[in-house]
């Protein structure tokens, strides 16, 4: 029972992203935590509280870890094709000879 839970976790701790969504991850923490950043100097200097810029300052890195650190579906939507294993057939074909211009040789 604690394998089962712990590979659920590590399945949902293990998603994979695209490149795609890589470049989409980085473009989205740069702009939310330079507005975050924006947002929170703002507040303390127009409001002189230095307590509150550091508090939103805070909630907007964890709005963000919370947004880019877990992988989530929209950051695989272009995955990638890679091409077939192909050891198998090269076994078999260096059982059988040399393919040279799709013809057998040797």
């Amino acid at each position: 029972m604690a394998d089962q839970l712990l590979e659920q976790v590590r399945e949902a701790a293990e998603g994979q992203i695209d490149f795609e969504g890589q470049k989409l991850a980085e473009l989205l923490a740069t702009i939310l935590l330079c507005t975050v950043g924006g947002i929170s100097f703002l507040y303390g200097y127009f409001l002189q509280d230095i307590k509150l810029a550091l508090y939103i300052g805070l909630g907007g890195t964890a709005l963000t870890l919370a947004l880019i650190v877990p992988p989530w579906p929209f950051f695989n939507t272009h995955p990638v094709r890679w091409l077939p294993v192909g050891g198998v057939e090269k076994q078999q074909q260096a059982m059988q000879g040399i393919m040279v211009d799709g013809q057998l040789v040797g």
